[in-house]
């Protein structure tokens, strides 16, 4: 019994919302994360982040792509995917994943300072970039684009 301490986890898993901006052309926005990053240092992600107490998916999804870019969401097309993962912290996520159109200039993002380095528009051929920098094992970024890409074909425009 003495003075030790004990280590708070959450029993719940982290909610996470990801947007997978689509363009005119049909292709799709990619960020890399910046190097120090704890989590997927210096790979190349979609745009999303935890939701906030109390908040929505759609309203997290509206907040993550404007504070992310800049841009602002005009549209959600569909969702792409539910995902469970455990991050390097060791924490459990559920990532819920949406296809989206944006309002904004689509050639000049405003990246979020620190968090990214740059961006890419990639197309259904360009998908093996997202393998740079991720475990062999870690095909997750590249499923969810595949997937993208498929309900982006099935979506009428």
């Amino acid at each position: 019994m003495g003075g030790g301490y004990c280590l708070r986890v959450p029993t719940e898993p982290l909610r996470c919302a990801g947007a997978l901006i689509v363009d005119p052309e049909g292709r799709l926005f990619f960020q890399r994360r910046s190097p120090d990053r704890r989590l997927f240092p210096n790979c190349w992600d979609i745009v999303g982040g935890h939701l906030e107490p109390g908040e929505t998916v759609e309203a997290a999804l509206r907040r993550e792509v404007t504070e992310e870019t800049g841009w602002r969401v005009t549209e959600i097309l569909g969702q792409v995917g539910e995902y469970r993962y455990v991050g390097d912290d060791g924490l459990t996520r559920i990532e819920s994943d949406w296809l989206v159109r944006v309002d904004g200039d689509l050639a000049a993002p405003v990246l979020e300072a620190g968090k990214h380095t740059e961006y890419r528009w990639l197309g259904p051929d360009d998908i093996d970039l997202l393998d740079e920098h991720r475990h062999v094992n870690d095909g997750l970024i590249r499923q969810i684009a595949e997937r993208a890409f498929a309900v982006l074909r099935s979506t009428p425009s």
